[in-house]
């Protein structure tokens, strides 16, 4: 239900962070029942397979075949996750905190260096394999809904300026995922069906010249360009993000989301339904990995090991070393009362891959399941490390003097308040 203009829609920062911190937590349960269907006994593991890869539908397209729940999840309402994202970018892009050069210098130099170290890395463990090397870009991601989720867990402790720079950071990270999915993970395109994409896009953003303010006729045009999509051979996530693009929005600067807005609008209306039933679901539905009785032997292995030092290593290194080069070189300034030690601790929760790795792990090794079940371990492995030790920093190292007079400040408040009311 769209609220009236003269009571305009909870800001989408404050929305957002709170969805994707509940979403976290939902995603790590998720997870959780995963693992322990699978391996909790042999039976349970036969059950959770078969549920997720019976055919269930029919067949949209002749190169993935008979739908089933588990290409429902990583085709269909994966698409509306990415909607979300695409959402998300463009309304920061225009309106947001990446609306000019000097607020997305700092978050699009860190974000493309904690792609590109996590993936030399990875390259670099499992040079001597060749069909590892397709592999490349599943240590490269952030996931934002895990990592703040993990920020939520240190309450007031996390000063807001870290949060901000983390959310900044995995947007452009998620624009960099889309691009790679959309670029290195198409084997082949159908020319007839990508034209048709193509023309359906083109309706969409006339609608939007045109200034139609309606959401039906987009949300219509936007299930064609999922259709069609699919049948072109280009990952049919792509549509969510093209889709995106497509939505009109009304910049409000410096003020609440406008009302009239049918960006905002959307984006408010669909962010819950993906942070609180696609993104579990999909953790759910991806993350079931069978775990060997020599556990260690199990994540030695070249895939495993390559994907986990990429998220652990690769991610702190690439962030870290980014924001300090850039703030030493007076390109960028640190985030506002945050330490040193704190953002070193946003570098490490950067290194949390789970949703986006395990979506680009599927796409890596689609022909040889083994390869991507022991992509699975090492993403575990790699976002498990990096939640724990990017808490453990945050919650124990001293807070900036500025931040820690503002809580300080916050308390006094709360004391005093507590006192006029008794």
């Amino acid at each position: 239900m769209t609220a009236p203009p003269s009571s305009p829609p909870r800001s989408a920062l404050r929305a957002f962070l709170a969805g994707e911190a509940g979403s976290g937590a939902l995603l790590i349960i998720a997870a959780v029942l995963a693992i322990s269907a699978v391996n909790i006994s042999p039976q349970m593991a036969e059950l959770y397979h078969h549920l997720l890869h019976r055919p269930l539908g029919p067949v949209l397209s002749a190169r993935i075949g008979p739908m089933t729940l588990h290409l429902w999840i990583n085709d269909g309402l994966m698409a509306l996750f990415f909607f979300v994202i695409g959402l998300e970018i463009k309304r920061e892009w225009l309106d947001g905190r990446l609306s000019t050069w000097e607020q997305r210098r700092l978050p699009i130099i860190a974000a493309l260096a904690g792609m590109i170290v996590p993936a030399a890395i990875y390259l670099l463990v499992s040079q001597d394999h060749a069909a590892l090397r397709s592999g490349w870009a599943i240590p490269a991601a952030t996931d934002i809904a895990f990592a703040i989720g993990v920020l939520a867990l240190l309450g007031r402790r996390a000063p807001l300026s870290l949060k901000l720079l983390l959310t900044t950071i995995a947007i452009v990270d998620d624009m960099g995922a889309v691009a790679i999915i959309a670029i290195a993970y198409t084997a082949s395109i159908g020319g007839a069906a990508l034209l048709a994409a193509m023309l359906v896009l083109g309706a969409m953003l006339l609608l939007g010249r045109l200034g139609v303010k309606a959401l039906s006729p987009y949300l219509l045009l936007a299930v064609a360009l999922w259709y069609f999509i699919l049948l072109s051979g280009v990952h049919a996530t792509i549509a969510g993000v093209l889709a995106a693009i497509a939505i009109p929005i009304h910049p409000t600067p410096g003020t609440p989301d406008a009302a009239d807005s049918p960006l905002h609008r959307l984006e408010h209306m669909v962010h819950p339904w993906s942070a609180w039933l696609i993104v579990p679901l999909f953790g759910f539905a991806n993350a079931g990995v069978q775990l060997e009785p020599n556990l260690l032997a199990q994540l030695s292995a070249p895939l495993p090991l390559a994907v986990a030092l990429g998220l652990f290593i690769g991610k702190q290194v690439g962030i870290f070393g980014a924001i300090l080069t850039c703030v030493r070189l007076g390109f960028a300034s640190p985030p506002r009362g945050a330490t040193w030690p704190q953002i070193y601790g946003l570098s490490l929760l950067c290194g949390v891959g789970f949703t986006m790795s395990l979506f680009i792990g599927g796409l890596a090794f689609p022909n040889a399941p083994e390869l991507a079940e022991q992509a699975k371990a090492g993403i575990l492995t790699g976002s498990c490390l990096s939640a724990l030790a990017g808490f453990l920093l945050l919650r124990f190292v001293r807070l900036h003097p500025e931040h820690e007079a503002q809580l300080s400040a916050q308390e006094r408040e709360i004391t005093v308040d507590g006192d006029v009311r008794s």
